[in-house]
């Protein structure tokens, strides 16, 4: 059986997402950190991994693959993970609340995108300010939007899934620039449920740091 591997950085929400999924498949896996602080996605041995310059990367079964999401369903199907709900309409609905995040929220919130935000405006406080901007409105749309199910207690039902996966990395980073999210009743619900699970505990971040 060939190794799992994951090339990773451990504030990166992208990696701590695929961090919970493995964790919840069981899988067992060995880290190489990528620290994005110092360009190591841009160097040619992480290039040579995925041509984004992004983590997370993940060497699985034979084969190496990019892109958290993707990553996420690869385990969900190869793993029967069951992160989505069976019925059409309500998995339609729980990509949209995980998409929401993962797909919305993130990218403009990716830490090189408010880096660049400082060095264009010249503002010490850009960074803060850029992801306070776009989190919190982001954050209190997801709150809306999980109305569209009953948080027992996770997002989307009884068991963990992909949008709890997609919200915990967010509710990190949330806390990390000073974003308000203590009034979501909701989702600091669901924060809480998810915090005491194994899976999400052994993938947080600064439990990830390396020494």
């Amino acid at each position: 059986m060939t190794e799992t591997v994951l090339y990773d950085y451990w504030r990166s929400s992208a990696s701590y997402r695929v961090r919970i999924a493995l964790n919840l498949a069981g899988v067992a896996y060995s880290t190489v950190p990528v620290d994005l602080v110092k360009g190591e996605q841009r160097s040619p041995e992480h290039l040579a991994r995925n041509p984004q310059g992004f983590v997370p990367a993940l060497d699985i079964d034979g084969v190496r693959l990019t892109q958290s999401l993707a990553i996420i369903a690869y385990l969900d199907e190869t793993r029967g993970l069951d992160l989505l709900p069976t019925d059409p309409i309500q998995r339609a609905k729980a990509r949209a609340l995980s998409y929401a995040i993962a797909i919305d929220i993130h990218p403009v919130c990716n830490a090189s995108v408010a880096a660049h935000a400082r060095e264009i405006s010249g503002r010490e406080d850009a960074v803060d300010r850029w992801m306070q901007r776009f989190i919190r409105p982001g954050m209190q749309a997801f709150e809306t939007m999980m109305g569209a199910f009953t948080q027992s207690p996770y997002c989307c039902g009884t068991t963990p899934g992909l949008a709890d996966i997609c919200l915990m990395p967010q509710i990190y980073n949330a806390r990390r620039w000073g974003v308000e999210i203590d009034d979501l009743a909701r989702t600091t619900a669901v924060e809480r449920t998810c915090a005491i699970h194994p899976a999400f505990a052994a993938a947080y971040p600064d439990t990830c740091k390396p020494a």
